[in-house]
């Protein structure tokens, strides 16, 4: 079917019914309550998405294992035992490692007393008045620096709180996973655009879930080795940390680093945090910076600011799951906002972190001769 041309034989404009600024205006409010709706729902919201992923990260196991001659239901039931598996590790790790914190820190309550004491010296030697440095340091109080660590962990922890339910999640898209192919092949015949959409978002996800593990493993172990040879109490902890905030764009090396360079501080003095800031920065920039962007190649073909954007964005609506899922999330809203209808894929030239290569022209077709 040719789209309507003008006489002019180039495509003829599309006719709405309505004034365009009123279906924008209809849009963006259908936005918004979509928006509150699912902020509204983020406990029940949150976890479907959690399992939605990492459903289409696991998704080529069990094709792989199919076609090695395994059962289709043993090869359902390994991937589920696969992913249940790691994520009960994931969780039980997290939350006997930061049970440790909790009994740990008040071991250092008279060491950052000494501290402040430590500052108050210091600045009394460069010339500022004891009363108003007391003034100044008694501001800064134990309880509040090392909350805002238990508050960090119990994010990160507060990310599995379902646990429960993302684990039955699980098994149901698993099971329902079977049969992906075979329901695809359906969709591809009957909406190609919406068929290329979905494949392009599973495999967009899958390859930047698969590259953040990896490269968030290498880190973890890493800055688990670093900790461990400086001497910092719960390296696994850190490294642990490393690996989950690897998945938050932009910030997630930033949230990694402040709770064992705190530790650092008192520990072993700011010349122990600073070599803990170091270590951190350079492995971050190293791989993180240098090293992964070419792995993950065009997989998510987002720019940095509208990255860092749906950071805000899906943080505020899901809170700490929303930082961890933001990429995938954005990219499965894009495929089903933009990707989905050849006619606005045009917005992705703008969303993207580089324009897409040009289309080759298509080569004049030969003069024809007519026969005498």
């Amino acid at each position: 079917m040719t789209e309507p041309q003008d006489r002019s034989g180039k495509p003829a404009e599309t006719q709405w019914s309505m004034p365009r600024g009123l279906i924008v205006i209809l849009g963006l409010a259908a936005l918004v309550v979509t928006v509150a709706g699912i902020q509204v729902a983020a406990s029940i919201v949150g976890p479907i998405f959690l399992a939605l992923m990492l459903t289409v990260a696991v998704h080529p196991l069990p094709e792989w294992l199919y076609r090695k001659g395994v059962p289709g239901w043993l090869a359902t039931i390994a991937a589920i035992v696969v992913v249940n598996s790691i994520l009960l590790v994931l969780v039980l790790s997290l939350a006997l490692s930061v049970a440790q914190l909790a009994t740990l820190l008040p071991e250092y309550a008279d060491d950052f007393t000494g501290l402040i004491d430590d500052a108050q010296s210091f600045l009394n030697s460069n010339g500022v008045n004891s009363t108003d440095a007391q003034t100044l340091l008694s501001q800064v109080d134990y309880g509040k620096v090392f909350g805002l660590v238990e508050g960090i962990l119990q994010a990160m922890l507060g990310v599995f709180s379902n646990l429960l339910f993302v684990l039955a999640l699980l098994l149901f898209m698993a099971v329902d996973g079977s049969s992906y192919g075979s329901r695809m092949s359906i969709v591809t015949q009957m909406r190609p655009d919406i068929a290329t959409a979905l494949t392009a978002f599973s495999a967009g996800t899958r390859k930047y879930l698969i590259v953040s593990t990896v490269f968030g493993l290498i880190v973890a172990v890493i800055d688990t080795a670093a900790l461990w040879a400086l001497g910092i109490p719960l390296p696994i902890l850190w490294g642990l940390l490393s690996f989950i905030t690897n998945y938050v764009p932009n910030v997630g090396f930033v949230l990694g680093l402040v709770p064992p360079a705190l530790l650092a501080l008192l520990a072993g003095g700011p010349g122990l945090m600073l070599t803990v800031i170091v270590v951190y920065s350079v492995i971050n920039v190293i791989i993180q910076s240098v090293i992964q962007p070419k792995f993950v190649g065009d997989a998510v073909g987002l720019s940095v600011t509208f990255t860092f954007l749906s950071l805000v964005f899906w943080t505020w609506i899901l809170g700490p799951l929303g930082a961890i899922l933001a990429i995938p999330l954005t990219l499965m809203a894009k495929a089903l906002l933009i990707d989905i209808d050849p006619s606005t894929r045009w917005v992705n030239t703008i969303l993207s972190d580089a324009p897409p290569p040009p289309e080759p022209a298509a080569s004049p077709d030969p003069p024809r001769h007519e026969k005498k």
